[in-house]
């Protein structure tokens, strides 16, 4: 039988097949993708072929080929890989600049990857209610830099209903994923997107100014005018995985545009002669905060970096 994961509670999948059944899933220890060594084999996402057997189990036998998918170094096994989900038209990575605040360096990790693995972004400032007349100016020059990159913005408050319109019309007939730190509004987001779902809410942490965790499992929803979103986890820290020093830039849209100028084929865009990508930093038409992440990312042996708060 062939189905749809729509959620992953660790153990269990839960799998929806064409006439609408859920069907509780299983996968065997020995079950894993050719040439991807992840934390779980299976994502929601996954277009699969189930059995059952005798005793009424169900197990995923097959994983369809997927289209792209969002993926993370795991978070304690540094050769594996956590995969996020799959089959994704477009990413909402909601971010916030106020309580908490998201580290830039997370935003363009976070963008670098959806690059590598083919997902598009589309970035949501969200709690623009918190924010003085100074921070939203902030805002509004940071979603400017994304904006010229080629990247969707939008500056919201998903409590304050500030900022949602073009929401519905985004979000129509795709497979989304929502994406974020831990309490930047996502079940907020969600519970506006798709008011059935009824996600947890928690305040951010006076102590630390960091989010609680609220989503536990990863879950596909149906949106009410068509359309699905896959809520998951809040992500701390993204380590990226699997990329070589040499490719980094490539995932950098405005560096890999201005790279091509570079006198040397090979420029890693560091000190060499005759860098248009360093000539494009000073004289402002490559944004610093961009560069000094590309730069972060061509230093990737320092596991820790990746799990401090943001």
């Amino acid at each position: 039988m062939k189905g749809l994961v729509v959620r992953n509670t660790g153990s269990w999948f839960e799998v929806r097949t064409p006439e609408g059944e859920i069907v509780q899933c299983k996968v065997k220890g020995n079950f894993r993708l050719k040439g991807i060594r992840s934390t779980s084999p299976v994502v929601v996402g996954d277009n699969v072929e189930f059995v059952r057997n005798n005793e009424g189990t169900a197990f995923i036998t097959h994983i369809d080929d997927r289209r792209n998918y969002i993926v993370r170094k795991a978070t304690n096994l540094s050769r594996q890989s956590h995969i996020l989900a799959a089959n994704i038209d477009l990413c909402l990575l909601v971010v916030a600049l106020k309580q908490p605040t998201t580290s830039v360096v997370f935003i363009d990790r976070f963008l670098a990857t959806a690059e590598a693995y083919r997902v598009p972004v589309a970035i949501i400032i969200n709690k623009v209610d918190l924010l003085t007349e100074q921070e939203l100016a902030e805002a509004e020059s940071l979603a400017d830099i994304y904006r010229d990159i080629g990247y969707e913005v939008m500056l919201c408050s998903v409590t304050e209903r500030i900022g949602l319109d073009r929401l519905p019309d985004l979000l129509r007939g795709k497979t989304s994923l929502l994406a974020g730190n831990s309490g930047v509004g996502k079940s907020e987001m969600l519970n506006y997107l798709v008011p059935d779902a009824k996600a947890k809410t928690s305040p951010v942490s006076e102590v630390h100014l960091s989010g609680m965790h609220t989503t536990t499992f990863s879950t596909m929803y149906d949106l009410p005018d068509e359309g699905q979103i896959i809520d998951i986890p809040g992500v701390k820290g993204f380590g990226t995985f699997n990329f070589e020093r040499e490719e980094v830039y490539h995932f950098f849209r405005e560096i890999f545009r201005v790279g091509e100028h570079c006198r040397f084929g090979n420029c890693l865009h560091l000190s060499e002669p005759g860098c248009a990508v360093r000539e494009a930093v000073d004289d402002g038409r490559i944004a610093a905060s961009r560069y000094n992440s590309y730069l972060n990312m061509l230093d990737d042996q320092d596991e820790s970096k990746y799990r401090q708060g943001y």
